[in-house]
């Protein structure tokens, strides 16, 4: 130990000393430091009876809170709502489907090489398949001119046809071919006296094109075809290549004049994957709409249902939706109804038929001036991007996609319904094609009081305002989507 003087450390640090002297203090050499209990130590104290005590209640406590949690989570999950198993999809149910039956307008290639250069900008659509053709060689109304397995040289080759196939797969796009035998001639069977020949010609080039890799065939006129005694052959051509080709094979049969009970009558009996047919185009009041859907969802699967306005007669949206407003109008009821929406090449957009002539494709509107006035070209962008906004979201809801469909308004010019699906987020699809505004009085014990527009060509329905569900008013020419979540 060293001896320090007081008066040789600083003044504040001082001590208090009872008189002036100096007084002397020791201060250690080094630090102590705190080294802690030896093992020893430690082990002595342990074994007391204290901390034996405290280590078996802090043991217990753990396995208590452990098994508690436990038992929590099992009751969550035993009273949780199960989830609804999603039905089995096919690739047609997926999308909507894109018909191209006049290659020549399509294209400034004009044949199949000009599908395949547009493939990317389908894509963009969200399809999920291409209704092409008639293709095939045939003369009008002579059945010795009919060859099923060779495409018209005016459409292309089969080598561009089988390279649209593995560009268009590798897209997840599918590609059905038109096989209606006479589609140029009167009868698109030939008649009755030939309906044995016709049914082997169509029986062999189904299998030849199913085996090149095309993924569906599509026939007109369903009713002649499904009574023609050998029909049964072309669905068992169907399903003989499903057998030894995993991809999932569409035979796509159209009717056209039929009420909708004979067209649920065809979809039970002629064995198809899909019947597209013109009841929303015959049915053009909302009761009557509204009574030829629920008829046709109630007796049959809506993965078999198609929709169309248009494409069954091989014609265009624009020759039922005479302006922009109700050409999205429709775009909005078709691809929301359950089933699978069908659109000919060109409905994304409005685009106008000349006349007889099937209208001209338009490209790259977006990018470059089209033809026609700016008021035209702008129409056209909006049309398609509002398309593509529906089809997207149709392709990511569950409600959309295969949800339940249920009736809640129909008048003269207007009709809404609801698309739900378990826990999932509801929808409410609001109509009015009239050329003054309507009501739509809405009632469902299944509705909320108010829902979220989710989207909107009604200026009064904004989109992500809150509107009341008990009546909805909407313009003339005039649609909204709403949505709400799930309530348990």
């Amino acid at each position: 130990m060293k001896d320090v003087a007081l008066g040789d450390m600083d003044s504040e640090t001082q001590p208090m000393t009872a008189d002036n002297g100096t007084v002397k203090g020791k201060l250690p050499d080094d630090e102590v430091k705190f080294t802690g209990l030896s093992k020893e130590e430690l082990m002595k104290v342990a074994g007391t009876p204290g901390w034996v005590r405290t280590r078996c209640f802090l043991l217990c406590l753990f396995w208590l809170g452990w098994l508690g949690m436990l038992a929590g989570a099992i009751v969550i999950i035993v009273q949780a709502p199960r989830c609804k198993p999603i039905p089995e999809m096919n690739w047609w149910n997926n999308g909507p489907l894109y018909q191209i039956s006049n290659l020549g307008f399509f294209s400034q290639n004009g044949k199949i090489k000009g599908v395949e250069e547009k493939l990317d900008m389908v894509n963009q659509l969200k399809v999920k398949g291409l209704l092409l053709g008639p293709l095939h060689q045939v003369q009008a109304n002579q059945i010795s001119t009919l060859d099923l397995q060779k495409i018209n040289p005016i459409h292309g080759t089969e080598e561009e046809l089988l390279s649209l196939l593995e560009k268009a797969h590798k897209k997840g796009i599918s590609v059905v071919l038109d096989l209606t035998p006479n589609y140029l001639g009167n009868k698109p069977w030939f008649g009755s006296s030939s309906s044995i020949e016709v049914m082997e010609k169509l029986r062999a080039a189904s299998e030849y094109w199913l085996n090149l890799g095309v993924d569906g065939i599509k026939v007109t006129d369903l009713g002649a075809a499904n009574s023609m005694p050998d029909w049964s052959s072309i669905p068992g051509a169907i399903q003989t290549n499903e057998t030894e080709n995993p991809r999932k094979k569409a035979l796509i049969g159209v009717v056209n004049g039929e009420v909708a009970s004979q067209v649920s009558k065809l979809l039970n009996t002629s064995s198809v994957n899909l019947l597209l047919s013109d009841l929303l185009t015959t049915n053009t009041g909302g009761v009557e709409r509204v009574k030829a859907i629920d008829l046709l969802l109630s007796q049959n699967d809506q993965r078999n249902v198609g929709w169309t306005l248009g494409a069954a007669k091989g014609s265009h949206l624009s020759s039922e939706a005479t302006t922009p407003e109700l050409v999205k109008l429709y775009q909005l009821l078709l691809l929301t109804l359950p089933g699978t929406p069908v659109f000919s090449y060109g409905d994304e957009m409005g685009l106008q038929a000349q006349g007889s002539e099937s209208p001209v494709m338009i490209w790259d509107i977006e990018k470059e001036p089209a033809e026609g006035s700016v008021a035209d070209r702008k129409q056209h962008v909006e049309c398609r991007k509002w398309f593509k906004t529906l089809s997207d979201l149709r392709g990511k809801e569950r409600s959309l996609l295969h949800g339940q469909y249920k009736t809640l308004h129909s008048s003269a010019t207007s009709l809404a319904f609801m698309r739900l699906w378990d826990q999932s987020e509801r929808y409410v699809v609001a109509v009015n094609w009239g050329s003054a505004p309507a009501k739509l009085a809405l009632k469902s014990t299944e509705l909320p009081k108010e829902a979220t527009v989710k989207l909107s060509t009604d200026p009064e329905l904004a989109v992500d305002t809150m509107v009341g569900l008990a009546e909805i008013t909407l313009g003339p020419e005039k649609a909204a989507l709403l949505q709400f979540p799930f309530m348990s």
